[in-house]
């Protein structure tokens, strides 16, 4: 239905002595996972998150409870094998009325960007204090990237609200680009800069090495890890943009249709 081409790259950067950032890219699921609590609780931690989705890939169609359940289940052998926790950020190939889409998801402020007709836009929520600040109005988007406590998060497997994921549905359309980063990559390059080093770079390899060297030069206080996914070709078919889809594929529960036209939060009853 969909196919794709992906780059990744990670660096521990310049200060710390190791890299506890993992990544997957195993299609249909791409994700990027960054431990918490020191080696070598955060660097299992996140191993623990990328080994719970590829080992269950295969059982069912991929689907928003379905990540629940990938990320429940990390969260449990987190708690029950080290003092850790872990972001994660992915995106998975799936279809909804015979059409491909992305299921995006996050927990904590590792993040998901589409690079469309030139155009970089988060599609993820940072889970963190200072997110909470600016929704609330008392800090603005750029004073939030040095305020004292951008580090703080407010949900991450293995710890609180691991088992609320958010999720998004994007049209699967030719020629759109995905990253996936963790804040070592957000945090020392600005969306004009990442937008920047898409566009410049044809090749998704190439991208992901470019933002990851960018990152450490910038500064390189955290591990910075990349995943950098194109839209090859789409099976021909109904515009995706034209094309509604239900929740839980029913119209039982009276929710209401999303329309399709843009990167749409999935919400679950």
């Amino acid at each position: 239905m969909m196919q794709v081409a992906w780059g990744t790259a990670t660096d521990r950067g310049r200060y710390r002595r190791t890299n506890e950032d993992a990544l997957l890219a195993e299609p249909p699921v791409f994700l990027v996972s960054d431990g918490m609590g020191g080696h070598a609780a955060g660097e299992v931690a996140a191993a623990i998150v990328v080994d719970e989705f590829r080992s269950r890939a295969g059982e069912v169609e991929v689907e928003a409870d379905w990540v629940t359940r990938c990320i429940i289940s990390a969260g449990r052998r987190i708690r029950d094998g080290v003092r850790g926790g872990a972001t994660v950020v992915g995106a998975a190939v799936v279809t909804h009325s015979g059409e491909p889409y992305w299921l995006a998801f996050n927990i904590g402020d590792s993040r998901v960007y589409r690079l469309a007709e030139g155009e970089l836009t988060q599609i993820s929520v940072d889970h963190s204090y200072v997110q909470e600040l600016v929704d609330a109005g008392e800090l603005s988007v750029a004073d939030s990237r040095h305020h004292p406590q951008r580090n703080v998060i407010t949900r991450a497997v293995g710890l609180a609200g691991d088992g609320d994921p958010d999720c998004w549905l994007i049209p699967g359309r030719e020629g759109d680009r995905l990253l996936l980063c963790s804040d070592g990559v957000s945090g020392e390059l600005d969306d004009a800069a990442m937008a920047t080093l898409l566009s410049e770079h044809v090749h998704p390899q190439r991208a992901a090495d470019a933002l990851i060297r960018a990152a450490v030069s910038a500064g390189g206080r955290d591990n910075a890890t990349a995943v950098v996914v194109d839209v090859l070709a789409v099976a021909a078919g109904t515009d995706p943009v034209a094309t509604t889809v239900r929740r839980s594929g029913g119209a039982t529960n009276g929710v209401p249709d999303i329309e399709l036209t843009r990167p749409r939060r999935v919400d679950r009853a």
